[in-house]
């Protein structure tokens, strides 16, 4: 929580403060790929003040770990604007400091003496503060008359049981306050239940960071091959083959995109073992050919609403407008940081030229299949197909605050929507023995309506990494509660939609089947709020199942 709370706070800032230059007391957290990226947002860790030169138009981040107090009154005479980032869980333990220095204890702290969050903690004690770091620094104590014990946030609560009970041998009035954060005593015994039922465990995260590096040791102990990892790159050099269960767990300062990225790399490795539908599932979801067959489903469905006799010509249209859209928007808005934007980067790195041969074919026998049907859908598709081009390229005056379509904040979503809603319902009603009516209407607000849900969906999983590198998306811009809850408003108003279409007259009696697609929708809410132990690629994959639903559900009006 601590960590979460600082990088937004962070965050926060930089999305709104433009005129300050923004610096962050020592690193942020202990991961260095997150601090590459912050960096690249203009945020700066310093060692000390007499690094910052802009001390007016500076804001200084304290940390997660917070600071003693004598350094934070150096800060604050400096003229440097402060902005305090600490957790509150060491705030709770600063006022326990604080308090018993006051009533003359001698304040023992049982932690790492070269981490930042006990320097800080030693500064509340006025010199009467000692750190333990082992059982054996007990005996060397000297004599003491009240003595009040804290612990690091992350400490291992296995050592400081131990440590806290050679103490109180010693100096049997000691007041004893359990300090370790809940979520690191949480991760710490899951650690050990894990690995007794696993054949080798991986941990995630920084190599510089202790809690870290504590549960790498914790795994270790318990006699399971243990791997502590900072990325998914790492595991190129580990034989995974060898193992048919690996539980991954997690440092408090690694992000969660790494953690998936590791989750993603496994499964694959995994996989390779097995020749199954369900690694043909996923390899269709990397290389976006679901999403293509998704988008055919849609133009089929959009067709039979606006009862047009079915041309495969549009849905064939629809699929590969898609496919290359999304090839050349992923390839031409990739970020220079080296961040790895999703599960599919690597394999777009890898054949770069052969995905951008496969965009250029596509959208060139898009447009060849919509010419055939008029000059009209050819225009239509050619002017849609031109703006999901420039939707990634700078086309606007440097100097200017939005430098492409994709700056603007909410874009992504919205042209998304609207490009799938003309490809799927517009284009086929331009045919020229069809007029654009109520039920073409119906069918673009559907698709407009799934495709924002699935999309919007999927940037909820994604906040952590659009705030790190400045995608400023619907979740982004209003949080994630309001965003749920403007997609359940949506889904409500879409399912309203689907239901009086019929009896009204403006569609055909697939709307009522196409209601199927809404509730699998509502299902994909519930497994977003439970995501733990599923993959990015398994995640993204149950949402544009909810396109492959609606060919379902034209099966199933044939059917009938």
């Amino acid at each position: 929580m601590g960590v979460r709370r600082a990088v937004d706070i962070v965050l926060e800032i930089a999305q709104h403060e433009t005129g300050h230059r923004i610096y962050t007391y020592g690193p942020l957290i202990h991961n260095p790929q997150t601090i590459e990226l912050l960096r690249n947002r203009g945020i700066t860790p310093v060692k000390s003040i007499e690094e910052i030169k802009d001390r007016k138009s500076a804001v200084l981040i304290i940390r997660a770990h917070g600071i003693a107090p004598a350094e934070r009154k150096k800060i604050k005479d400096s003229g440097i604007k402060i902005i305090d980032a600490t957790c509150p869980k060491v705030g709770y333990v600063q006022a326990i400091i604080k308090k018993h220095t006051v009533l003359d204890y001698t304040v023992l702290i049982v932690g790492d003496k070269e981490h930042p969050e006990v320097d800080g903690l030693l500064g509340y004690t006025n010199g009467r503060g000692i750190t333990l770091t082992t059982v054996d620094e007990v005996e060397k104590l000297p004599p003491l008359d009240k003595v009040c014990v804290v612990a690091q946030t992350t400490q291992s609560l296995d050592d400081y049981n131990k440590i806290v009970e050679k103490i109180t041998a010693r100096y049997p009035d000691t007041v004893v306050f359990n300090t370790i954060c809940s979520s690191t005593e949480q991760r710490q015994a899951e650690i050990m239940a894990m690995a007794g039922k696993m054949d080798a465990i991986f941990i995630v995260g920084g190599k510089n960071s202790a809690n870290t590096r504590r549960l790498a040791d914790l795994a270790q102990k318990q006699l399971t091959p243990a791997f502590h990892i900072e990325t998914a790159g790492e595991l190129d050099n580990i034989n995974i083959s060898s193992y048919s269960r690996i539980g991954v767990s997690a440092g408090a300062s690694t992000p969660n995109w790494i953690i998936d990225r590791v989750m993603d790399k496994i499964a694959e490795i995994q996989n390779r073992k097995f020749k199954s539908l369900f690694n043909l599932w996923l390899w269709a979801i990397k290389t976006d050919l679901y999403s293509a067959i998704g988008a055919g489903c849609l133009c089929l469905a959009c067709m039979l609403l606006q009862k047009i006799p079915v041309d495969v010509s549009y849905p064939a249209v629809a699929s590969l407008f898609v496919y290359a859209m999304h090839i050349l928007n992923r390839l031409i808005g990739r970020k220079p940081s080296g961040f790895l934007g999703s599960f599919r980067e690597e394999t777009y790195l890898k054949h770069e030229k052969t995905y951008l041969l496969a965009a250029v074919l596509s959208i060139s026998f898009a447009l060849v299949l919509a010419a055939r049907n008029g000059l009209l859908p050819f225009s239509v598709l050619f002017v849609i197909s031109l703006a999901g081009i420039l939707y990634n390229m700078k086309i606007f005056p440097t100097g200017w605050h939005v430098q492409s379509l994709k700056d603007l904040p909410g874009s992504k979503n919205i042209f998304m929507a609207t490009a799938w809603g003309a490809v799927t319902a517009i284009l086929p009603a331009l045919n020229k023995d069809h007029t654009f009516n109520a039920g073409g209407a119906v069918a673009f607000v559907f698709t407009f309506g799934v495709v924002f849900i699935r999309s919007a969906m999927s940037d909820i999983l994604e906040m952590q990494n659009d705030k790190l590198i400045g995608r400023e998306t619907i979740p982004v811009l209003i949080g994630k509660s309001r965003t749920k809850t403007l997609l359940k408003i949506i889904s409500l108003i879409l399912l309203a939609i689907l239901l009086i279409s019929y009896p009204a007259g403006w569609t055909s009696s697939l709307s009522a089947i196409l209601s199927i697609c809404i509730l699998y929708v509502w299902i994909c809410f519930q497994l977003c709020d439970r995501r733990a132990g599923l993959s990015g690629a398994f995640m993204e994959g149950l949402l544009e199942t909810s396109y492959i639903i609606v060919g379902f559900c034209v099966f199933l009006w044939f059917a009938l």
